[in-house]
């Protein structure tokens, strides 16, 4: 079998290296001196390589609609097309995963954050804002009516 990745050269970054090693891979990626980096979700915010262009989640089905887009959000940073892939197993997806995936799908552009927030707010609700109690009721109202209800709560008091 043909291993796509002979001749280069292909570092791990997880989040149990000690933060010298992880800083060291960064760099020496982003100074292309390591050709395809794998890691975990250890890069999910304030990596900054704008010659990222692509990246590739495995089990996307697993992650929260938050964390893929903050992932997503780590390659395209330059003017240079970039492409992020969420491989997925059907067996493992429920309809709050596929809803997640489908919204990452429809909201791929820059500014599209607020709506993929609305969206998250949607599939998980949103809780009980304004008190300790954290469960919510939005996917049976929708989300504009919640918000007004909540202003309306806020004003009371």
């Amino acid at each position: 079998m043909t291993n796509i990745f002979d001749g280069l050269n292909v570092q791990y970054l997880h989040g149990k290296l000690k933060e010298e090693e992880k800083s060291r891979l960064l760099n020496d990626f982003k100074e292309k001196k390591i050709d395809v980096l794998i890691s975990t979700t250890v890069i999910e915010v304030g990596i900054d390589i704008p010659d990222a262009t692509i990246m590739v989640i495995e089990d996307a089905e697993r992650f929260g609609l938050a964390q893929l887009h903050q992932l997503r959000g780590r390659v395209g940073r330059s003017n240079r097309q970039a492409y992020a892939y969420f491989l997925y197993k059907n067996e493992n997806m429920n309809i709050n995963a596929e809803k997640r995936l489908e919204t990452l799908e429809t909201n791929s552009k820059i500014g599209d954050g607020f709506r993929i927030a609305s969206r998250d707010m949607e599939i998980r609700g949103v809780g009980n804002i304004l008190g300790e109690q954290q469960h919510g009721h939005i996917y049976a109202i929708g989300l504009n009516l919640y918000s007004k209800l909540l202003e309306q709560a806020v004003n009371k008091i």
